[in-house]
């Protein structure tokens, strides 16, 4: 086990356009430890997405090294999937919740695709929600939930199987602003609490100043600020 949950070297990533290619990511180097939280933020179009996705395994870089908990990821299709599912929580700024489940099972279904029992997944779920303050909305399904309670299912599915390495895009993107800071801090309390990394982009920079640390993503880099 590393203290480091991720860590990047050289990253680069090209698309190719109409206009011919175009170079996102430059070489981008990025660690962050086990409880740490990082605010990504960055012009839109900066690439803030790619180097998410890339983090993520959902994207595979044209150059640079990535470690997950210490181990080189490889371009073995199978190996990638497997780091991800067992390592790698995603939030993103729509909730992307399964509406014929309930919240209870929503957080229980990645926890049975990893191989874990019923009874377990049910406990698990039934644990994290009560940590996001939803004892009494776990048998709700999505439609029966506000936007805010949604949202803190989705965080609490990314932490079902007990990731070192958080994920978020927009995490409070499609909330207004009190809702927002509020489940930014349970985000947050839920994150430290379960010694998990984060790194979050946003483009919300009152969210990003209660950040560990801030990094801007530019022409290509990315920079400390």
């Amino acid at each position: 086990m590393s203290d480091l949950a991720l860590s990047i070297k050289g990253l680069k990533r090209t698309y190719k356009t109409l206009a011919g290619e175009l170079e996102v990511l430059k070489g981008v180097d990025l660690n962050i430890k086990r409880g740490e939280i990082i605010g990504l933020i960055g012009p839109s179009g900066s690439g803030k997405s790619s180097l998410l996705h890339s983090a993520g395994l959902l994207e595979e870089p044209q150059d640079g090294e990535i470690k997950i908990d210490g181990q080189i990821v490889t371009k073995d299709d199978n190996s990638r999937t497997l780091i991800r599912r067992e390592k790698i929580g995603f939030v993103y700024q729509f909730h992307n919740l399964l509406p014929e489940f309930d919240a209870r099972e929503n957080i229980a279904l990645p926890q049975l695709i990893n191989g874990k029992s019923f009874v377990h997944a049910l406990e698990r779920a039934e644990y994290l929600l009560e940590l996001l303050g939803l004892k009494e909305r776990m048998k709700h399904k999505p439609a029966q939930l506000s936007g805010g309670e949604q949202q803190r299912v989705a965080i609490g599915r990314a932490l079902a199987n007990e990731p070192i390495l958080l994920l978020a895009d927009e995490p409070t993107g499609n909330l207004d602003p009190t809702t927002s800071i509020q489940v930014f801090e349970i985000f947050t309390k839920l994150a430290k609490e379960e010694n998990v990394a984060a790194l979050v982009g946003t483009h919300n920079l009152e969210l990003a100043d209660k950040m560990d640390a801030i990094v801007r993503l530019e022409n290509g880099y990315l920079h400390k600020i």
